[in-house]
């Protein structure tokens, strides 16, 4: 089965290394199903579909989404 889009583009660029991406699964029980790690610089641009319900961005990133931007916080 592909994975076909269902909603927005999210572009994340990491302010810091580290920064950790998590995409999390629909249905019943929430799971993570995919996982990376950015160093500062690095831009990752995802898409939510079928499978993914949710994004996490653990670190200091950059977010842009269709609604706006948002500038997630280091872990202190």
């Amino acid at each position: 089965m592909e994975n076909k889009p269902t909603g927005d583009f999210v572009v994340i660029k990491a302010i810091e290394d580290g920064v950790n991406v998590i995409g999390l699964t629909r249905g019943t029980d929430t799971r993570f199903h995919h996982s990376e790690k950015l160093d500062k610089g690095e831009v990752m641009i995802a898409q939510f579909t079928e499978h993914t319900s949710a994004i996490k961005v653990r670190g200091n990133a950059k977010i842009l989404t269709s609604h706006g931007e948002i500038e997630s916080e280091p872990k202190k």
